[in-house]
Formats: C-alpha cells, structure tokens, sequence
C-alpha cells in the first residue's frame, strides 16, 4: 500500500479540503479492523456519548464491510457507515469516493483508539475527516511504520497511551476512555446485543441440541489441524449431540465427514447474520482464533477458543477480569511466544503454527465438557 501512497495522497487532500457549509458536529470513531476487533469494542462505545459529551445519534461509526450486515442489530442507535477496506487501500477511485462520504460526515471529533492499525488507513481516515479535535490512541510502531506514523501522529491534537504491549485489546479501549474522561472507567466484559431468532429448519433440524465447530481461519496457521476437529465431533455425537460445522466458503480446512446426520457440513453456507443465529441457539461453540470466536463469546454462548502464541494476551485470552463465565481459552506454551505470527518453525504459510498444532485433544475435550455442562 505505501507504494501507492503519493497517488492517494493527491485524492485524499482533494476530499480533505472541500468545503462542507454546514456546522460541525458529533463523533466519527474510525474502525478499520475485523470482526473479533469490533466485538472487543463494542461495549466501550457506549460511554463514548458521556466522555466526549454528544448523543449516541451524533455517533458514526466507520466500520468495514465484513461486519455491515449485522450493525443494524449491533450498533442500534448510533449512526453506520461501512467501507470495503481491501478496496479502500487499492483502489484510488474508491478511495475518494468513500474520503467524500467521510468529509460529509463533518463531525467535531474524530477518534481512533485501534492499538494494532494500519496508518495508512486508519489515520488516513481520520485526516481526511478535517475534524477540528483529533484523538487517537498511541499505536503499535515498528521500524517499518515509524515514518508513515510520524506523519500521521504529527496532526493528531491528543495522543493518548494505553499500555505497554501485550495488553489487551479490550481493556486498552477503557484506558483510553479513562485517560480522555480523566477518571477510571471500569472495564467490561465483550458483550453484544442479538436477535432471538431461531436458526432456519433448512439449516439445523428444530429442538435437536446441537454444537458449532468452527475449524476454519483467514490465517492457515491458526488452524487447528481438522483431524482433530473431526475426533472432537465423534466425542460429542457420542454424548448425543448434532455437530454442525461452519466457516466461510475460503476457510474451508479440508473434506468435513459427515456421519449419519449427526454431523453437518455448513461451511460456506451462512450469512454473517445466521451464523451468529446457530451459534446463540448453540449448547456450545469451538473454535479456532478468529472473529466468529468472539461474536460467540459476546453473546453469551458457551464457547471454546483453541488459540496460539503470536501476540498471546493482545485478543486472547481475554484476561480474567473481563473473562466471561461461558468463555473458556485452551492453548499450549512455548518458548517463542509472542512472535507476532512471524513463525520461522513451519514450512510454509499454509502449515499450521506449532503452538497451535500442539493444543492436546484431551485438553479441548475437558474444557468442551466443563462448557456443555453450563447449558444442562
């Protein structure tokens, strides 16, 4: 992306400087990150109204995409906007398109507390939005972003540190409201707001307990190895549970072996929006380290997270006093934690890490038990 800065750099100074004649006014919060960044989020946004003193209604939210369709439910009240991401830091075009959408806001503040972001797309948007107060979370920096975030920090009125590296994610958001409000503000656990409808009876058959395995994950080395997934299922239809396993259509791990009806293969076919139906309904989700894993969590169902080392403690697990009683992380130490997911121990980017590889079936069967056990 860096390489096409200096043409993107002419759109994005073209957006910045048209006039808007109307008064300024509201909060954008800029949130360019995945699904599992937006749920760890979520609960803070709701003292951003008390802290920078607006409405919720003068609240927007610049979000992506990959988690649009469920923001009507998630983020009711506050004003949405999403953008395609991947298009925003390729495409010139679509790029000023949505730079004019965001100038349109026109809002007061602009506000990004993102500690694992992308300047050139974050801060980026925070500048085009011309807002008269800028506050920003102090990033993650690295020799190879140092100069792209100098710049960009350089406009920023109020940079404010949420704890050294590896904090987590969650409780970085409410330092950041502490250290704006100047006063503590009690971290919260992950939660969201969801419907209570049921799953489609094309998907899973009405009043038969059920669990979700999500063996899937955008990053190959996250994945559990699916060998493991399926000694899993056997365990829990044994119990006499129906196994449904999901994912998207590009995280599919390999050929799932479906078993007399009691397990289902729906990997590729779900919305974002039934996925998060099946797995409310569910007597228990497992899954690997990825966004659906914590919608899970945030709901309150039962779930599992089978997690490695690379920024152990940033996402997972979620430290104890925010973990929630349903959630439960299983996961195997090793001295080179905290690589950052730069593994010099697999062959190729399409092996799984070592970390993750090792979590113990045993391990994952227990920790699944002690979860089944909240929803008898």
């Amino acid at each position: 992306m860096r390489r096409r800065w200096w043409l993107f750099r002419f759109f994005d100074l073209v957006a910045k400087y048209i006039p808007i004649f109307r008064m300024r006014r509201g909060v954008l919060v800029v949130r360019m990150d995945g699904i599992g960044d937006m749920v760890l989020f979520r609960t803070s946004l709701d003292h951003y109204g008390e802290v920078f003193g607006v409405e919720k209604s003068e609240i927007t939210v610049l979000g992506c995409d990959s988690w649009g369709s469920i923001t009507d439910e998630v983020f009711k009240d506050y004003n949405i906007l999403t953008i395609n991401e991947h298009s925003f830091a390729r495409w010139p075009i679509y790029r000023f398109w949505v730079s004019l959408k965001v100038r349109a806001v026109n809002p007061a503040i602009s506000v990004c507390d993102s500690y694992l972001r992308r300047a050139l797309m974050a801060d980026s948007l925070m500048w085009i939005s011309g807002a008269p107060r800028m506050v920003s979370s102090l990033p993650f920096i690295s020799e190879g972003t140092r100069a792209e975030y100098q710049y960009y920090l350089s406009q920023i009125d109020e940079i404010i540190p949420t704890g050294e590296y590896p904090t987590h994610e969650a409780l970085r958001h409410f330092n950041f409201l502490s250290n704006v409000a100047g006063r503590q503000i009690k971290a919260e656990a992950p939660k969201i707001s969801w419907r209570h409808t049921l799953p489609s009876s094309d998907l899973v058959p009405r009043g038969v307990p059920y669990v979700v395995l999500n063996p899937g994950s955008n990053e190959f080395g996250r994945r559990w190895p699916l060998a493991k997934y399926q000694k899993l299922a056997k365990k829990l239809t044994q119990k006499g549970l129906l196994v449904i396993f999901v994912g998207g259509v590009s995280e599919r791990p390999g050929d799932i072996q479906e078993s007399d009806g009691q397990i289902i293969d729906l990997i590729g076919q779900t919305s974002l929006e039934q996925l998060l139906d099946l797995m409310n309904h569910a007597q228990l989700v497992v899954s690997n380290d990825t966004g659906p894993a914590h919608l899970s969590i945030a709901i309150s169902t039962p779930t599992l997270v089978i997690i490695g080392g690379g920024h152990f403690g940033c996402f997972v697990p979620y430290p104890e006093e925010i973990r929630p009683i349903n959630a439960r992380f299983v996961y195997h130490r090793m001295d080179c934690y905290h690589c950052f997911w730069n593994c010099p121990k697999r062959a190729s980017k399409y092996d799984v890490f070592p970390c993750v590889e090792a979590v113990n079936i045993d391990e994952v069967w227990r920790a699944s038990q002690q979860l089944l056990a909240l929803s008898e």
